[in-house]
């Protein structure tokens, strides 16, 4: 298993070595030369899948049929276009946020919600489509800060998970009014966890000396380098445990019918489990959602896009292209743990 494992590893890295080197010489040499501005896409998903459900319909037509019926639509449209102009159907909002160990994207999901408050639009609703496995509690709690801006100004959140809110993702989805999970979501993870690999034996071993000045008893308690006290470990364990206890606040806060000593141990729920236990209020995927207000209200997907020159965009694909490989891995091990 370990040779197999290793003919995959070098595989997947000679791979990546391929593809980096070449399209890194060519995003250095044009450093700088390409430069964009900051975008806001907005995208009407109600024409969008009304447009894709006539096509649909056409196939089954034959070509008197298909007159008729396109003739039907444009009057059909007509209709419900002089019937918005006078009931002026509030719109519902979609943002989308998918989330790395760092909550990378909390610059643009600031950006969409400073765009929908300061337009002073008056919308029926917004949909978060999150996923998100968690990470830094730093960026997560930022994350959920600014959610809950759009509370505090009385709009209505709905967080759908299709696949993944755990964590720092659970952190965000509990700010909204409403959760609504996939059957087999993965939901919960309310814990804090925290590793710091030490190589002191390693430099003790080697006669190497390693000095830490610092001015306060605990201004560093565990490092990489430095002697593990049990002094330093019991003040490190406290710390998880203070931040531990500001996330179970936080989920009681926004869910206060929830059992937190029963959810707040780490563990995880799939999306059916995880209603019965309160983490969510609804069991349904976020298309099935959205198709709900497509008829009623015009439903618009908005996402921020900073301007980016092309390394940036390079780096942005070489990170995601390591995080994949590492969960590649990830899951090599996995498939192969029940044997």
């Amino acid at each position: 298993m370990i040779i197999e494992f290793a003919f995959f590893l070098l595989k997947a890295l000679t791979i990546t070595l391929l593809i980096f080197i070449p399209i890194f010489l060519i995003a250095s040499s044009l450093k700088g030369k390409s430069e964009a501005t900051d975008t806001l896409r907005i995208k009407n998903l109600s024409r969008k899948y009304m447009s894709m459900a006539d096509s649909l319909k056409v196939l089954s037509l034959n070509k008197e049929e298909t007159k008729k019926f396109v003739k039907a639509s444009k009057k059909e449209s007509k209709i419900s276009s002089k019937q918005a102009s006078k009931t002026k159907k509030k719109p519902v909002y979609v943002i989308d946020f998918y989330g790395d160990i760092e909550a990378s994207n909390v610059d643009s999901l600031k950006e969409e919600i400073n765009a929908i408050l300061n337009s002073e639009t008056k919308c029926e609703e917004i949909i978060l489509r999150l996923e998100s496995r968690g990470g830094t509690v730093i960026g997560y709690g930022l994350c959920a800060a600014q959610l809950q801006r759009l509370r505090e100004a009385k709009i209505k959140v709905t967080a759908c998970v299709d696949k993944v809110a755990a964590s720092g993702g659970y952190m965000m989805a509990c700010v909204a009014d409403k959760i609504i999970s996939a059957p087999f979501a993965v939901i919960g993870s309310i814990g804090v966890v925290a590793a710091i690999p030490n190589f002191h034996k390693i430099l003790k071993k080697n006669d190497i000396d390693y000095e830490l000045h610092t001015a306060g008893e605990f201004k560093r308690t565990i490092t990489t380098f430095g002697e593990t006290t049990e002094e330093g470990r019991k003040k490190f364990k406290e710390d998880l445990e203070d931040i531990h206890k500001l996330f179970k606040d936080h989920v009681s806060k926004f869910r206060p019918n929830l059992d937190i000593s029963k959810i707040a141990t780490g563990e995880v729920w799939e999306g059916i489990e995880a209603l019965e236990v309160g983490l969510v209020d609804e069991i349904k995927t976020s298309d099935e959602y959205i198709l709900e207000f497509i008829k009623k209200h015009d439903v618009y997907s908005i996402k921020f896009e900073p301007k980016k020159n092309l390394q940036d965009k390079f780096s942005k694909f070489f990170k995601a292209l390591l995080f994949d490989s590492l969960g590649s891995v990830e899951d090599f091990f996995d498939k192969r743990k029940y044997k």
